[in-house]
């Protein structure tokens, strides 16, 4: 379900916004846009659906838009042209009470620095979105404690703000965002001003709680690592314009353009590609009661291979076969291939990541089936394709990898 929606959104700033908004659908760029209208171009011609539940990352580096387009979705700016909704309810147009209406019940931000009253205690703040509804104190203060607990501060709630470390200062922070019970959270960079540990444990913190709310976040960061760590799906954005959306894998293994390839050049692809996206997919077979020696030869020879995953009628993975064993069983003139079936072998789902099959290889110089949770064969990754779609180096150096690998 399309929780929020943005269509054709542009953000402009200065006196030459007619001008600017011709020139961005001529296509001119953001620079020629300034210099030709002394207008500058925020956000351009936005475009995206994020889903009811899922965490949607938008990245990019410093003046790219991302916290500008945040800001317009909850209108705390109001966008030049375009359309904004949630819930399928148009909220572009909509009048300021309205608009308190919809921030009060559906959105809640958490901001990089906080945003907390340093004066007032743990429990004061996290209620105080409440309070400005006009909800009764006990009431207020009992769904309060409630978010408090949910985020790890019980017997904290009577401490100052100004009090605690950074770290738990937006914990506070976010039980605040979540004591309206919103339907979207609105993070903006919400954990950039944190120690890298403890930046890393909020990242944590943050999915384990997801797991238990199923809110649907937008979280904005300047952080690849972070954005993938966290996102269903990413955006990354340039210049004001939305260059790429998709999950991470699908970014990594396939960017839209130079700037997307040199922003992932450097991550570790190995923790990201998974087996689906690199496996063979319906590879050639071996059928256990339909094809004996000769026939699965046969089909060896046309594919070029020495090996052979074998399946019954269904696809249900058995092992594999090998080449040198179906000769001897052709010269016996055997009828069935399930003699020489090779059954020890670990197989995986197509989830599973680089990093999680490359111990796998060390093992066995065979292919590493690829199954569904039926166990029906649904491809196989070799140990060859496995490193060269992940590294980059070509063959030679990747069988003497291979073959070191083996010989541990």
């Amino acid at each position: 379900m399309e929780k929020i929606k943005i269509e054709k959104l542009s953000l402009v700033f200065g006196k030459g916004k007619t001008k600017a908004l011709k020139m961005l659908d001529q296509g001119k760029s953001k620079a020629e846009i300034l210099d030709a209208s002394g207008c500058n171009v925020a956000v351009r011609n936005a475009n995206l659906t994020i889903h009811e539940g899922e965490i949607f990352v938008i990245m990019g580096l410093s003046g790219s838009g991302k916290s500008t387009l945040l800001r317009c979705i909850n209108r705390l700016i109001n966008p030049t042209a375009g359309k904004i909704f949630v819930n399928n309810e148009e909220i572009t147009n909509m009048n300021d009470k309205e608009l308190l209406n919809i921030r009060r019940k559906e959105l809640a931000m958490v901001f990089q620095h906080f945003g907390l009253l340093p004066h007032r205690t743990v429990l004061s703040n996290v209620a105080f979105g409440l309070e400005l509804q006009g909800i009764d104190k006990d009431q207020r203060e009992s769904k309060a404690l409630e978010t408090i607990d949910l985020v790890g501060l019980k017997g904290y709630e009577n401490q100052r703000v100004s009090e605690l470390s950074g770290g738990m200062q937006q914990r506070v922070g976010l039980a605040r965002g979540l004591a309206n019970s919103p339907e979207v959270l609105l993070m903006d960079e919400a954990f950039s001003a944190l120690d890298p540990l403890i930046r890393s444990q909020m990242q944590d913190e943050l999915l384990l709680l997801q797991e238990k709310m199923q809110k649907t976040i937008l979280f904005i960061t300047h952080d690849l690592e972070e954005a993938i760590k966290l996102g269903d799906r990413i955006a990354i954005m340039k210049d004001g314009e939305i260059v790429q959306i998709g999950t991470s894998e699908e970014i990594i293994t396939n960017p839209a353009n130079d700037y997307v390839e040199s922003f992932v050049e450097n991550v570790d692809r190995s923790k990201i590609v998974t087996a689906g996206s690199i496996m063979f997919e319906k590879p050639s077979v071996a059928r256990l009661k339909k094809d004996g020696p000769a026939v699965v030869l046969r089909k060896m020879r046309e594919s070029s291979l020495n090996i052979l995953p074998v399946v019954r009628t269904n696809r249900t993975f058995l092992g594999f076969v090998k080449i040198e064993d179906l000769v001897k069983l052709k010269k016996q003139e055997a009828k069935s291939i399930e003699s020489v079936i090779s059954d020890n072998v670990m197989s995986v789902n197509p989830d599973a990541t680089v990093e999680d099959m490359l111990p796998l290889i060390s093992k066995t110089n065979l292919p590493i089936p690829v199954v569904n949770e039926e166990n029906h064969l649904l491809g196989v990754v070799s140990p060859t394709s496995l490193i060269v779609e992940t590294t980059g180096k070509d063959r030679g150096e990747i069988n003497e990898i291979i073959q070191k690998a083996i010989e541990l």
